[in-house]
């Protein structure tokens, strides 16, 4: 039976929609979470499948913190769009990736999955 390892990133950053509702959204900041869920089919002799530090410092090289993702990103940055970027970037290097969930807050997010 296959292991699902879950790691969450949290980051702070900036962001405003560009079509909100046909006008652009005024800019505000989110505490968001990266979450992430890998498969694994097997655990190594120490019982783990993948090292949630590596994982977690992967993630810090990856997501932006402390910015204004309009600046960093050409495309819109909804939790949709992130959750999509990210997982993309992620599957490169852990091809096992399962999904990436963004949490704009803590009641609201979005998954993308293959």
């Amino acid at each position: 039976m296959p292991y699902i390892v879950r790691v969450k990133k949290e980051f702070q950053a900036a962001h405003f929609i560009t079509d909100y509702h046909g006008k652009p959204e005024p800019l505000h900041g989110h505490t968001w979470e990266v979450e992430v869920f890998i498969q694994a089919d097997t655990v190594d002799k120490g019982g783990i499948a993948f090292d949630f530090v590596e994982i977690q410092k992967f993630l810090d090289q990856i997501i932006p913190n402390y910015t204004n993702l309009n600046e960093v990103y050409s495309f819109s940055p909804s939790a949709e769009n992130l959750a999509k970027h990210f997982y993309h970037q992620i599957k490169q290097k852990y091809p096992s990736l399962k999904k990436v969930v963004v949490w704009e807050t803590k009641w609201g997010g979005a998954e993308y999955y293959e």
